[in-house]
């Protein structure tokens, strides 16, 4: 189509007028905070907050007792495990926005996708059992008794194995995922709960809260080859995202220990509102977010420096948090 002089006169405005809405729009997306989500468990919803406000901006219902969230791995869901609702809800991870809910799902408190995402794995805290579901269309595979409370879970890399702690049997169990059946249990100490595989894939650590540390289980070998002392309660993991460091919450004492993992030793410490629990880094490595159930809040720490920047309030015993732009897994 060729344009005479009249016509590009007319439609010269019309391009200008766009280019500046886009402009603005994209101006306006660039100033728009992130949105944090929080489980609140006592109150069986969710808080959506701004990040750069540190206002709340909405509250979703979900069944009763959200414990644990993750998001899926094409990053299009974020899966909230309500527990005493046997269902999975699925928000939108950047607007909180329902998207679906899967139901009778039976207690789910923790969940995870093995990393080949064959399977998605659900762990039945009340119920004593660990469930294996097909991660493509969450089918019931098979239902795995085991001891009292299973808790938190994690895999190997070749996701041969997951491994899951029980809070009232002292021990951690391996699940081998071919056979769907019980490989082995070792005994790790007092009330064990969170479970985190090194980046080299050579050692589990599992928070024992009864004991206050972090026993090193060589999973090949079956067998605790050291204790990090870190602080009462030792509970929840998450990584620092440079490869190396691994916090740990520890829940009692109101502190959170950072690990370096080669080393197999704590290198810093944070003081924490109280009942510090789950975690997330922000993208840059400079902030740690967390959880603290007792206080209702969330709580932002500088990590370079180790204090307190501030705290948001939100519900009754908030547990898993979420943003999108946090740091690498490892």
């Amino acid at each position: 189509m060729l344009f005479n002089r009249s016509m590009i006169q007319r439609i010269l405005p019309r391009i200008f007028v766009w280019a500046l809405v886009a402009a603005l729009g994209q101006a306006g997306l660039a100033m728009a905070g992130e949105t944090l989500i929080v489980l609140n468990s006592g109150d069986a919803t969710l808080s959506l907050i701004d990040r750069e406000t540190r206002k709340t901006i909405g509250l979703v219902n979900t069944g009763k007792e959200p414990h644990h969230l993750m998001a899926t791995p094409d990053d299009r869901s974020l899966i909230v495990a309500s527990s005493a609702a046997n269902e999975l809800l699925f928000v939108d991870p950047r607007t909180g926005e329902v998207q679906r809910r899967i139901r009778d799902i039976a207690d789910p408190y923790q969940i995870g996708y093995s990393p080949d995402r064959k399977w998605f794995v659900a762990n039945a805290f009340r119920l004593n059992h660990v469930d294996l579901y097909s991660a493509a269309d969450f089918a019931l595979v098979k239902r795995i008794p085991l001891g009292k409370l299973p808790s938190h879970l994690a895999f190997d890399r070749a996701s041969r194995f997951v491994f899951v702690t029980l809070q009232d049997s002292r021990k951690l169990a391996a699940i081998d995922l071919a056979t769907q059946t019980v490989a082995w249990e070792l005994e790790v100490g007092d009330t064990p709960a969170g479970v985190w595989m090194t980046p080299d894939d050579r050692y589990l650590l599992v928070g024992v809260m009864g004991s206050g540390d972090v026993a090193v289980v060589d999973w090949r070998t079956r067998e605790v080859v050291k204790r990090i002392a870190t602080d009462r309660g030792a509970h929840n993991f998450q990584a620092l995202g440079d490869g190396r460091h691994v916090f740990v919450s520890n829940r009692s004492a109101n502190t959170v220990s950072l690990i370096d993992q080669q080393t197999l030793s704590v290198v810093k410490s944070f003081k924490t509102p109280s009942g510090p629990d789950c975690m997330e880094v922000s993208a840059d490595r400079k902030e740690l977010w967390l959880t603290a159930r007792w206080a209702r809040k969330v709580a932002v720490i500088d990590i370079e420096t180790g204090q307190l920047k501030f705290t948001i309030p939100v519900g009754r015993s908030p547990h898993g948090l979420f943003f999108m732009s946090h740091a690498p897994r490892v």
